[in-house]
């Protein structure tokens, strides 16, 4: 539900049958047909209510945007250049097509005609470039701001050296046509476009009126989705309706509707009484929910992982981080608290991805994903000599931070917090926060001692490499939280040539060569237990038997093509 996680981007085809491998050996999204009657539902019934859990949406702005809850959202108002498919591939979406140049640097979009957004306004080239650039601003504070680096003199705008980057990586042709200029090759452009909120177009016209709190007032205007906001009340959630300026399909649903609906045991109650026609499984419930008729499932691109910031003691020392890694039994965490929904992961990647390193190791080369206790202590206690703690109860007080809204989470927070103490004699207070608590202080720790010190987190986002390394581990990275590199500990001049390496890695046009550099720096990262990485999930879900021809992909909620949206609807 409302978790720290993030999504962006997209699929390379290359991977599609290894997805598609995936589904099938997961048995698959379960096709949504029985005998009940295909014919649609009266107008009045094309209801779609859909949770989003127990709090509030922390932002609708898309260049503000970083939680999955806020771009479930803002995907169904806004759409981009480029987006993704149902299958994960990169598709054109405002663009009517888009070239290349034969040097990777250049990328041509012509957009469809008579683009509009959601008021009736001309939604047109300059649009996009103005969003872009917004976005950029320093001023502006985007949490996401990195995903565009590639844009060439994006660190000059980023850091307020020059004014706005239109005119220079950002080319207004005509009315119809923009250019994007790279500061150098990277096969992963599109995906950034296709993946990341950054690059929605908004309209100017709104926010010359309303200023910061322009996405009150999304009602008049603000979209160019398929839906468009009718209601906003911060206490129930959002009303949209059909977007009938759109220049796709317009939606057969008449309404849908994004509700607060609690923690994870409320929603699936709720869902239970014929409140909400969508909610994901409480792993309690999964093997119950498995034999019903509305229970669906697929693979999903999402991890959860274990954050201990560098700058904070006595994560500063890459030994203590590898105790604390090897004390932790995966394995039984899948099986036993997730009741074998997930698959223990010692990756920075999920399956799925091309070029995975199916030879990587943990921390130290302990490759079983149920660590290793005797190596945990030794680890421990080599590390507590280096900084000179003579026993456990002389380390720094410990507190491990999870956001609320998932039983599950907490479960698995309690076992880890036990295995700590069981393995390594260690005491940690677990404390909850709200996820958009927990979001600021993960923004805020960036370059700090805090106010994070270790803590819960998610990611979901496009399957290359550049998108799980490079985003979250690079020099000056947006989500680098860990402070990678960016520390005083032994390791942190390694850890840097690492981030040079992900930035040839980046550039580098070689697939072979490419995925080499990827797997040698993240087999680094994982020595130095960047995360410590838990499991890999599925999309568990039980969904109304009466909406048909609704996508269940790795992406969770909205992750297909925004067109098709127009073929979902209610049977009677």
């Amino acid at each position: 539900m409302s978790e720290h996680i993030r999504i962006r981007k997209v699929l390379l085809s290359s991977i599609l049958c290894l997805l598609t491998l995936l589904i099938v050996a997961c048995g698959g999204p379960t096709p949504q047909t029985n005998n009940a009657d295909q014919e649609p539902a009266p107008a009045s019934q094309q209801v779609f209510r859909f949770p989003i859990g127990p709090e509030d949406f922390r932002v609708l702005d898309p260049a503000l945007s970083s939680l999955i809850v806020d771009n479930q959202a803002i995907g169904v108002i806004f759409t981009g250049l480029v987006a993704l498919d149902r299958n994960l591939n990169i598709i054109d979406q405002m663009a009517q097509s888009h070239s290349i140049s034969s040097d990777g640097i250049t990328y041509t979009f012509k957009l469809k005609p008579n683009l509009k957004f959601s008021d009736g306004t001309p939604l047109k080239a300059q649009d996009i470039a103005y969003s872009i650039d917004r976005a950029l601003s320093p001023a502006i504070k985007s949490p996401t701001a990195s995903s565009l680096d590639v844009l060439k003199d994006w660190d000059k705008m980023i850091t307020g050296k020059i004014p706005t980057l239109i005119g220079d990586s950002l080319i207004v042709k005509d009315e119809n046509t923009l250019v994007f200029v790279l500061a150098h090759p990277a096969s992963y452009f599109l995906q950034s476009l296709a993946g990341n909120t950054t690059a929605l177009p908004v309209n100017k016209k709104l926010i010359d009126k309303y200023g910061s709190s322009w996405t009150e007032h999304l009602a008049e205007g603000g979209g160019s989705g398929p839906f468009k906001v009718e209601q906003y009340d911060h206490n129930k959630g959002l009303t949209l309706v059909p977007n009938t300026n759109y220049y796709g399909p317009i939606p057969k649903l008449q309404k849908l509707e994004m509700l607060r609906s609690g923690d994870t045991d409320t929603t699936y109650k709720s869902y239970q009484a014929t409140q909400l026609d969508y909610t994901p499984v409480p792993r309690v419930h999964l093997n119950e929910a498995k034999n019903r008729k509305d229970f669906q499932h697929s693979p999903e691109l999402h991890l959860n992982y274990i954050m201990l910031n560098y700058l904070a003691k006595p994560f500063d020392n890459i030994k203590i981080r590898q105790a604390f890694a090897l004390a932790v039994n995966k394995d039984l965490i899948a099986e036993k608290v997730m009741y074998g929904s997930v698959t223990p992961t010692n990756h920075l990647m999920p399956e799925g991805l091309p070029g995975l390193n199916k030879n990587l190791s943990g921390p130290a080369g302990v490759k079983s994903t149920k660590g290793d206790p005797a190596k945990a202590k030794q680890l421990l206690q080599e590390g507590m000599q280096e900084e000179g703690y003579a026993s456990v109860s002389q380390l720094p007080p410990i507190t491990f931070i999870y956001y609320a809204g998932s039983a599950d989470l907490a479960n698995v927070v309690a076992v880890v917090v036990q295995q700590w103490q069981t393995v390594l004699g260690v005491t940690v207070k677990s404390s909850v926060v709200s996820s958009d608590v927990l979001t600021q202080q993960s923004l805020n720790t960036t370059g700090n001692s805090g106010p994070l010190q270790i803590w819960l987190s998610g990611l979901a986002n496009y399957p290359d490499p550049q998108g799980w390394l490079t985003f979250d581990f690079g020099k000056g990275a947006s989500f680098n939280f860990v402070n990678y590199g960016q520390n005083k500990s032994k390791n942190a001049a390694a850890q840097q040539a690492v981030q040079e390496e992900l930035q040839k890695a980046d550039i580098n046009l070689n697939p072979q060569e490419r995925t080499q550099q990827y797997n040698d720096a993240e087999q680094k990262i994982v020595n130095d237990v960047g995360w410590i990485s838990l499991f890999q999930s599925q999309v568990l879900a039980l969904i109304n038997p009466k909406l048909r021809n609704y996508p269940v992909t790795p992406l969770g909620f909205g992750g297909f093509e925004p067109d098709a949206w127009g073929n979902i609807y209610m049977a009677k």
